[in-house]
């Protein structure tokens, strides 16, 4: 295929509610939706779409969403104009030359790969092998002001019927939310926590305190450089530790699987580099051993799908942030919202990532547009 335009829809979209984790508080989603046309060898024009994940400022990785932008603009999208035949699987290796940037990469793989499959008239799960057709959602609980209020929050989404919770915890907001969900809603209840890296290993004492809570997990509690400690801490605990700020490639699983210092990986495609990268990493754990999860980043229903097709892989063992649309959006910008039912997520079947764009709530959304020149 060959690239013929790129677009950029730079947008903002409230949150049902503000979401709260241990580097800060988000209300609202700001993000960029890729927009590419290609044209394939027989000439058929076709649109595909990604979505950057990356947040507006540096605090969950060192990417953020306007230097995002300004890497696919500058760097990755005159090296993919100047490809002659272009397709998902070779974007890495046109981008190879761009040192870093994960998510800038992710997002134009993601459109080029939407595009293709669209082409082929295959369904993003096909491409993949997906095993499941639905797949089981869990959520994703803030940092509430109270122990009270977090109680009250997972009530509401098990009343809901989600399927997982997790519950984002930092120092002073932990062992005591955990003790009181326990309580009020029994040992049955899958259940796991996230730290965000906002701990490190002179914590483990405090730490080892979540051990009689029979976690699912707890995930990524020491910083994102921290492999060697993570292992250490995996020695000293009975929960078992999952990384995800600490995985950024196959490499980085391959090393963090080595030393021991993750039993389970969290896989977030805009993450690692995009949704094949993902695969990779899924595989080399199924062989391992070692359990994979797909997580979420509060993504709009683009992303949301993907997700979902991701996550019906064999090796996703354990439910991941697969939540409905309106876990987050009270308008998605998709024609139809993602939607959780019976504790699971349907995996779309339709080409592409098998969800359409609705053009007036992309406008309604949309705070800025750039057209990237060929």
């Amino acid at each position: 295929m060959k690239l013929l335009s790129l677009r950029l829809h730079h947008l903002e979209m409230p949150l049902v509610a503000p979401f709260t984790t241990s580097f800060g508080t988000q209300t609202a989603k700001r993000c960029f939706l890729v927009e590419a046309q290609l044209q394939t060898d027989a000439g058929e024009v076709v649109t595909g779409w990604g979505e950057n994940v990356a947040l507006d400022r540096p605090m969950y990785s060192s990417e953020y969403l306007d230097g995002a932008a300004d890497v696919v603009e500058r760097w990755l999208a005159p090296l993919l104009f100047a490809a002659d035949d272009l397709t998902a699987e070779t974007v890495g290796h046109v981008l190879r030359k761009v040192v870093g940037n994960p998510m800038a990469k992710a997002s134009v793989e993601m459109a080029v790969l939407d595009a293709q499959l669209r082409a082929e008239g295959r369904s993003f799960a096909s491409y993949l092998g997906a095993v499941e057709r639905t797949v089981p959602s869990g959520v994703s609980v803030g940092i509430q002001d109270s122990v009270a209020a977090t109680v009250g929050a997972v009530g509401g989404y098990l009343d809901q019927g989600y399927a997982r919770i997790k519950l984002k915890i930092r120092p002073g907001a932990d062992v005591a939310h955990v003790a009181a969900v326990r309580r009020e809603f029994g040992d049955d209840l899958p259940f796991q926590v996230d730290a965000n890296a906002a701990y490190t290993l002179v914590d483990a004492a405090h730490l080892r305190r979540l051990d009689e809570f029979d976690l699912l997990l707890i995930e990524q509690p020491l910083g994102e450089a921290d492999i060697r400690q993570h292992a250490q801490l995996a020695r000293l605990m009975r929960t078992p530790i999952c990384l995800d700020e600490s995985v950024v490639s196959a490499e980085a699983a391959a090393d963090a699987i080595a030393l021991g210092a993750a039993s389970v990986i969290n896989v977030k495609p805009g993450r690692v580099g995009g949704y094949l990268e993902a695969r990779r990493i899924h595989d080399l754990s199924r062989a391992n051993g070692v359990a994979v999860w797909c997580g979420g980043m509060l993504e709009t229903g683009i992303g949301r799908a993907a997700n979902a097709a991701l996550a019906a892989l064999p090796g996703f063992t354990l439910p991941g942030d697969i939540s409905g649309s309106d876990r987050f959006y009270s308008e998605d910008i998709t024609t139809e919202p993602v939607r959780m039912h019976d504790g699971v997520v349907d995996v779309p079947t339709g080409p592409g990532f098998g969800v359409e764009v609705d053009p007036a709530k992309l406008e309604r959304f949309r705070t800025a547009l750039v057209e990237i020149p060929a």
